[in-house]
C-alpha cells in the first residue's frame, strides 16, 4: 500500500497546454438497454470542447429491448456532432468486445476512445487527451474514472471502492507495472490494436475489454502505455442502485483476474481476500479471546488507517471529501462484499444486462 502511494505521487498531474488540436478520435460507446442513462450521456457529448471535424461518436447497439435506439436516433437528427448508430455483430462470448471491434473496423480516425453509456464526459475530455498524445506519443492512454455519489451509504461505498481502484491503477502506473485500466475512459491507437491482434485470445471471456488489452499492450509497447492524470479528463460513472447489482458487477470484474496471467494481480487478489476474511473474523476473536482484545483492536486500526492513507490521496485528486470516521463502517462492508463476491465467483457464472455468462 505504501508502494502504491509512492507510485501515485510519481505520476505528475498533467496540465493542459495551449495548442492546435490535431488528433482525430472515434469515441465508441457500446450499450444495451441504457434508455435511463443516455440523455445525460448525450448532453455531455454536446458540451464537448473539441473541433467537431476531429471526432465522431459511435453508439453500438447490443440487442437493446428498450427505447435506447429511439433516443439516439433523435440525437442524430438534432445534433451537429457526427453521431452514428450501428448494430453489434456477435461472433464471440463477449458482446462488448465484439461491439468495440465492429466500431474500430470502420473508423476513419487513428485513435479509439471507449466509454460507457452510463457515464458523463467532461467538456475538455478530448482536448486533454489530444494535448497528452501530442506531447507524450503513447499508443495507449488510461484515464481517470470517478463514481457519482449523493451521500447515500450504497453510493458512498461505490465511490470509496472506485477511489481505491483508482489509487491502485495510478499507483501501479507510477511503479512502471500497470495493473488496471477502466474501459469507461480508455484510448488507444487503432494501429497498435491491430498489431496486438485486438481481443483475440480472450474473447471467450465476457468481460475484460480493458485489462486484457492493457496486458497485451504492455507486452508489445512497454514504454508507451501511459496514465493521463488530469482533472480535465475525469469521466463520471453512475453507481449501481442495489447491493445485488454491486455484487453482480464485482463478480463480473473478478472473473477477469485469474485469466490475466499477471502474477502481481493474482497475488494482490489473494492478499485482499485474505485480509478481508481476517477483518470479518476479528470481531468474533475479540469476543472469544478477550485477553488479546487490544491486539485485535490495533490490527483493525492499522487496516483502516492504511486504507485511509492510500484512498485519501486519490480522494484529493478527485476533489472528494473523505472522513476517517465514515471510512470505519465501510471497511467492514467492503470485507463482507468481497467475501460474498469470491464465494459467488466460484459458481463460475454470473448475470449481466439480462444475460447469463
Amino acid at each position: 500500500m505504501i508502494a502504491l502511494r509512492i507510485g501515485f505521487n510519481k505520476i505528475e498531474t498533467f496540465s493542459e497546454k495551449k495548442g492546435i488540436p490535431k488528433t482525430g478520435f472515434r469515441v465508441v460507446i457500446p450499450f444495451r438497454n441504457e434508455a435511463e442513462n443516455l440523455v445525460e450521456m448525450l448532453n455531455s457529448i454536446e458540451k464537448l470542447n473539441y473541433p467537431s471535424a476531429l471526432f465522431e461518436i459511435i453508439f453500438v447497439n447490443d440487442a437493446s429491448e428498450d427505447s435506447s435506439e429511439a433516443i439516439i436516433q433523435k440525437a442524430i437528427q438534432e445534433s451537429e456532432i457526427d453521431i452514428k448508430l450501428i448494430q453489434n455483430k456477435r461472433v464471440s462470448n463477449s458482446p462488448k468486445k465484439d461491439a468495440i471491434t465492429v466500431a474500430i473496423e470502420a473508423s476513419k480516425f487513428e485513435w479509439i476512445v471507449t466509454t460507457d453509456a452510463d457515464c458523463e464526459l467532461p467538456k475538455n475530455w478530448l482536448k486533454s487527451l489530444d494535448t497528452f498524445i501530442q506531447e507524450t506519443k503513447p499508443v495507449m492512454v488510461c484515464a481517470p474514472v470517478n463514481y457519482k455519489s449523493d451521500g447515500q451509504l450504497i453510493q458512498v461505498y461505490q465511490q470509496l471502492d472506485g477511489l481505491s481502484l483508482q489509487a491502485v491503477t495510478i499507483g501501479s502506473f507510477g511503479l512502471k507495472n500497470p495493473l488496471l485500466s477502466n474501459g469507461a475512459n480508455l484510448a488507444y491507437s487503432k494501429t497498435a490494436f491491430a498489431q496486438v491482434n485486438g481481443f483475440s485470445g480472450n474473447d471467450h471471456i465476457a468481460s475484460g475489454d480493458d485489462v486484457f488489452l492493457l496486458e497485451k499492450m504492455k507486452r508489445a509497447f512497454p514504454e508507451q502505455i501511459l496514465f493521463l492524470k488530469s482533472k480535465d479528463s475525469v469521466v463520471l460513472t453512475k453507481p449501481q442502485q442495489t447491493w445485488e447489482g454491486i455484487i453482480n458487477q464485482r463478480v463480473r470484474w473478478a472473473s477477469k483476474t485469474s485469466k490475466k496471467g499477471n502474477l502481481t494481480s493474482t497475488f494482490l487478489g489473494l492478499l485482499v481476500f485474505s485480509v478481508n476474511i481476517l477483518i470479518l473474523a476479528i470481531p468474533f476473536l475479540m469476543v472469544y479471546n478477550t485477553q488479546k482484545f487490544e491486539v485485535y483492536l490495533i490490527l483493525i486500526f492499522l487496516k483502516i488507517a492504511t486504507d485511509f492513507f492510500v484512498i485519501h490521496q486519490a480522494a484529493q485528486f478527485f476533489n472528494v471529501k473523505l472522513s476517517f470516521w465514515r471510512l470505519i463502517p465501510q471497511v467492514f462492508i467492503y470485507a463482507l462484499v468481497t467475501t460474498i463476491v469470491v464465494i459467488k465467483s466460484l459458481k463460475g457464472s454470473y448475470s449481466w444486462k439480462g444475460r447469463e455468462f
